[in-house]
């Protein structure tokens, strides 16, 4: 398997072989990435990306199921074509650090459409870092002026470092601007990318990590509605990747950077919620990333132009990072067999596999348990 190279869909079997869906561990993903390569990775991630959104309407779409909470929001992102069903489960607490724990948590599964069968369970922490940069290097082929080599990183925490090196290896960008409130962000981000290439510049101020950068991204993971970005920091030619604003009442971009922009989303339903554009009229012109790939609408217009990608994440960015995973992990034979369901002689006798002992010893011993 060429894994940087893009990937012609694989149509999974129509009718399930085995119960036993194959597990990937989040030590197994990193097993994969380090034996595959980032770049590949992030490249491959990319290919499989663009090769379902160019099938658009093939998928049976739906805005993601949130539950918000004080703290933060678990959501639940599925999507499915007529082979293959997915589904992201997917947490978002900015003050989980404070206790130990990842903002961001996830697993996934992907299952055969025709029986329903699981057919793959992985972790999605790691992956959902990797898909996530890995859109908006692709959004940005398309979007961002050609030749850009200067990027502002505004926000240095656990997604950083990989939109920094996917914008490197996919879009070639060469210096890149650091901000965060909190200093330890970046000089851990310094630490981890020192050896990468990059020209690393850590700023005082988001004004000088913006001022004359062809790319600014943004990803800040504080629950509020933020403006990160003002329109007098915003410069002609300047594309915006606006990733942080996920959820409704989270932004990162003001109302005036929106309106001076040309703007992309993934789904439009979904953005209009939770993106930045929550806070612009139901009728504000944005166009969607799908459109632009197949040629449909066009992107970036001319050198001149602010182009913003009001990216929050969609379901079919998690079903085709599934795909890569899936695929390169049979590849390098990684993963292993998890006894998910229950292995049945005959389906329809599901209460046969408590009676190995015999229907009165299963009660007997629960009625044990019970009085205990």
């Amino acid at each position: 398997m060429n894994f940087s190279s893009s990937q012609p869909r694989k149509a999974f079997p129509k009718q399930a072989t085995t119960l036993s869906p194959l597990y990937l561990s989040a030590p197994a993903a990193v097993e994969l990435v380090q034996s595959i390569g980032l770049k590949a990775c992030l490249s491959g991630i990319a290919n499989f990306i663009k090769a379902d959104f160019l099938r658009w309407e093939d998928f049976d779409k739906s805005a993601r199921v949130a539950n918000h909470s004080t703290d933060g929001v678990i959501e639940l992102m599925p999507i499915a074509d007529d082979t293959t069903y997915s589904f992201k489960y997917v947490n978002g607490h900015p003050k989980n650090t404070a206790m130990g724990l990842p903002t961001v948590m996830a697993f996934g599964v992907m299952a055969d459409v025709a029986t329903g069968t699981p057919l793959f369970l992985s972790e999605l922490t790691l992956t959902t870092a990797l898909r996530t940069a890995a859109t908006s290097a692709l959004a940005a082929k398309v979007l961002a002026r050609p030749g850009s080599r200067v990027m502002a990183l505004i926000g240095n925490g656990a997604q950083s470092e990989f939109q920094a090196l996917a914008f490197q290896h996919l879009l070639g960008i060469e210096t890149v601007r650091l901000y965060d409130l909190d200093p330890k962000a970046s000089a851990k981000l310094m630490a981890n990318l020192s050896g990468s290439g990059l020209n690393l510049q850590i700023c005082d101020s988001i004004a000088q990590a913006v001022k004359g950068a062809d790319i600014v991204t943004t990803v800040t993971a504080d629950k509020s509605c933020a403006t990160i970005i003002t329109a007098d920091l915003i410069e002609p030619g300047m594309h915006i990747n606006g990733v942080g604003g996920d959820c409704p009442g989270k932004t990162e971009l003001s109302a005036g950077v929106l309106a001076a922009s040309k703007v992309f989303v993934e789904y439009i339903p979904q953005s209009r919620v939770e993106g930045d554009i929550q806070q612009m009229p139901d009728d504000f012109e944005v166009t969607e990333l799908w459109q632009v790939l197949k040629g449909h609408q066009p992107g970036r217009e001319h050198l001149q132009q602010i182009t913003v990608f009001d990216s929050v994440g969609f379901a079919l960015e998690d079903f085709a990072a599934l795909r890569f995973m899936y695929e390169s992990a049979c590849a390098l034979g990684l993963g292993e067999r998890l006894s998910l369901m229950p292995q049945m002689k005959d389906p329809k006798n599901l209460f046969g596999t408590l009676l190995k002992t015999g229907l009165s010893s299963v009660i007997e011993r629960s009625e044990r348990i019970c009085a205990a």
